[in-house]
């Protein structure tokens, strides 16, 4: 299983590559406050290939029907510029069942739809639209097939607003899942990642058995147990702007239980193999 790499510094992302073919999923549930500024922050990268797919369980605020607005909005833009895309696409589930399940429906839809990358981004504002550009510029630059935006890297920061328990609580999660799984990746609970459409057919989305957050470490694990790279770049996580987290007791426990079950998987595996795995 190969191990996580951080770049020394940022490639420069060259003109050519602002073309290639890329979704930004954002799962949404009552994000009907925040959805409008995070869409205008994505519109504005200097990124041409860049298309935003909004994954709406039904969200009692209305989230489903903003997110149907801003897509009029920034096709109807394209369509006057005779470009033909479609910068923004919006898939209505009818039902409130995990945010993993959300987000494999949407980064199907995205690789099914002709994405090269496929980039995993909460609505709420805590993850930084700005580093996108360098995301894929690292995943082009040296070929990796998964980059995480990494709060526990060198330069990796959280928001002030994090009071000192909820930080050891974030740090101990990594240590945790990490641990029992044998990796290196500092943050493997991270939702802000990059995949590349290869990785994402590889670790076959249908199967993956979380529902909630241990959604993000799952398909890191199967990245890393089929021999995809992963790098982590540095990030600041700033608190969530507005709305209300949706972690709660059901999602804690699946999140402790979820990598001891990957992990007799595993092991259940090299036995029927007759393979040795630590």
């Amino acid at each position: 299983m190969s191990s996580p790499r951080t770049p020394a510094a940022p490639p420069p992302l060259p003109a050519e590559w602002a073309r290639t073919p890329l979704t930004v999923v954002m799962p949404t549930y009552n994000e009907a406050q925040n959805l409008p500024t995070m869409t205008e922050a994505l519109m504005a990268l200097p990124l041409e290939g860049l298309r935003l797919l909004v994954v709406d369980d039904n969200s009692p605020d209305g989230t489903g029907t903003v997110a149907e607005q801003l897509a009029d909005k920034y096709n109807e833009a394209e369509r006057r510029d005779e470009t033909g895309r479609v910068r923004m696409g919006v898939l209505h589930r009818t039902a409130k069942d995990g945010l993993g399940r959300a987000y494999a429906a949407g980064m199907e839809r995205a690789v099914a739809e002709g994405a090269a990358y496929v980039l995993q981004m909460d609505a709420d504002g805590s993850h930084p639209a700005d580093k996108i550009a360098e995301m894929l510029g690292v995943a082009l630059a040296t070929g990796a097939d998964v980059v995480v935006g990494s709060r526990y890297v060198p330069g990796g920061t959280l928001s002030d607003a994090w009071k000192t328990h909820r930080k050891l609580l974030s740090r101990w999660a990594n240590a945790y899942a990490s641990g029992i799984l044998g990796t290196r990746v500092r943050d493997i609970t991270s939702g802000f990642n990059l995949w590349s459409a290869n990785a994402l057919r590889a670790i076959e989305l249908a199967g993956v058995d979380s529902a909630g957050y241990s959604f993000q470490v799952e398909t890191k694990y199967r990245a890393l147990r089929a021999g995809f790279t992963v790098m982590e770049v540095p990030i600041h996580f700033e608190d969530r702007t507005a709305g209300e987290s949706k972690m709660n007791l059901a999602v804690q426990l699946e999140s402790v239980a979820m990598p001891w079950r990957l992990r007799s998987k595993t092991l259940r595996a090299a036995a029927g193999t007759g393979k040795h795995t630590r």
